[in-house]
């Protein structure tokens, strides 16, 4: 059985799949956060802090725990996706 051919979507056809609709949780270090997140508020250096991003990389906000940031994307009616 031959499998299905597939096609590669661009970055930007990517974000708009999931536009408005999935989200995803990514754990950053504090320090990290001007370079990944130019826009984000400074922190101290050596904070966990975890950021619900848009399916396109948007971040949409940022906490110190996961469960703070989660419970933000379902107020949005967005579904978190695994990231791995």
């Amino acid at each position: 059985m031959r499998r299905p051919r597939r096609l590669p979507l661009s970055p930007k056809a990517f974000a708009i799949l999931g536009e408005n609709r999935f989200a995803y949780v990514r754990e950053v270090r504090s320090e990290d956060l001007p370079f990944l997140y130019p826009q984000a508020p400074r922190f101290v250096p050596g904070l966990s802090l975890f950021a619900l991003c848009a399916a396109d990389g948007t971040p949409i906000a940022i906490a110190d725990s996961r469960a703070a940031v989660v419970a933000d994307a379902e107020s949005h009616q967005l579904e978190t996706m695994s990231v791995h």
